[in-house]
């Protein structure tokens, strides 16, 4: 039987269903499995995605003709069944399921096992082939329980705070911020928000994801609660003029990267925080394990690493090579394309 998803120049295809996936191209119908850049860019003439990131993917891309479908509702277009289920990834984050002549695919886009309040859950999809990202697959990627990290941040917000410093932490604006918003202790001091990010808390918000108060920092008259603020702002605002108002301040980059001592380094920053959207090994193995798929395909990340433990492991596997980011740009500039090897949004 032929493979029912392929990959073109434009992105990877549903061949009976005439439609792309995440396409990087422009084309006629795009399913989005997230509003990531490097997922959701502009030019497709017709959007599909869950009903939960159709706010995100508009605040994103702008006008343009998007159709929301909630998770587990079926359509069907070309005789191919599609239903679109929780990834865990982001808001609205989704892996598409894709039915046709007694085979099922699932496209996964991103996704983590790892519990998020500002998103729905990772759900298991039975399938009998299943595309999955690899951006942390190798063996040393292990994530620390959530509450661990924001119990580590938060730490190191009431220390910064009790010695009149700003804390300063960047991260990528659509997703982590929300996700790290979720977990601060608001009774530290003010939050103030990068424009980015805010614009973007602000459709969580509208979506019922339940954060604390946050204020631009132009609204934030009073230079004392200045001193003992937590400050959410995207890594280009590093070095960047907008930075000065804080005086001294200590600052911290969140991102799965920030395992690796290199990536510490190379920020320059005073903490890193080890905080990822993305499934470490285990969340990973654990994904595969439970589509219970005979076959998998390995997309974006350590390709050839899972590839191989995967045939070693008993599956067919093999690897789709696509223009994803390896890691998660600072994007936030609508359909803007991600770098690979930036380590903004893990």
């Amino acid at each position: 039987m032929a493979d029912m998803v392929v990959v073109r120049k434009e992105g990877l295809y549903c061949v009976p269903g005439q439609f792309y996936i995440d396409p990087w191209r422009p084309v006629e119908r795009a399913i989005i499995t997230h509003a990531h850049a490097d997922h959701a860019r502009v030019g497709h003439r017709h959007y599909l995605c869950a009903s939960d990131g159709v706010k995100v993917l508009q605040a994103r891309l702008g006008a343009v003709s998007i159709q929301g479908l909630a998770y587990g509702e079926t359509l069907e277009h070309h005789g191919v069944q599609v239903s679109l289920h929780p990834a865990g990834h982001v808001l609205g984050s989704a892996q598409v399921r894709m039915q046709h002549g007694g085979a099922v695919w699932v496209a996964s886009g991103d996704y983590k096992l790892q519990p998020d309040p500002t998103c729905a859950p990772f759900e298991p999809v039975r399938c009998d082939t299943f595309i999955t990202e690899s951006t942390f697959g190798l063996p040393i990627y292990r994530w620390q329980a959530p509450q661990e990290i924001h119990d580590e941040i938060n730490q190191w917000w009431r220390r910064n705070a009790a010695e009149g410093r700003t804390s300063v932490l960047f991260c990528y604006a659509f997703g982590k911020a929300q996700r790290i918003l979720a977990g601060l202790d608001a009774s530290i001091g003010p939050i103030i928000c990068h424009g980015a990010a805010q614009a973007l808390t602000q459709v969580y918000r509208e979506s019922g994801v339940a954060l604390p108060v946050t204020v631009m920092v132009g609204d934030a008259n009073d230079k004392a609660a200045l001193k003992t603020a937590m400050v959410i702002a995207p890594p280009s605002a590093a070095g960047s003029p907008w930075m000065k108002r804080f005086g001294d301040y200590s600052d911290a980059f969140a991102s799965g990267w920030m395992l690796l001592r290199g990536a510490r380094r190379r920020r320059g920053v005073d903490r890193g925080f080890v905080l990822s959207d993305h499934a470490d090994w285990p969340g990973l193995m654990q994904a595969i394990k439970a589509t219970q798929a005979e076959r998998i395909i390995v997309t974006h990340g350590s390709i050839p690493v899972m590839v191989r433990w995967l045939q070693q492991s008993g599956w067919q596997a093999g690897g789709f090579e696509t223009e994803y980011g390896d890691g998660e740009a600072d994007d936030s500039a609508p359909g803007a394309s991600t770098a690979a090897g930036d380590v903004s949004h893990a």
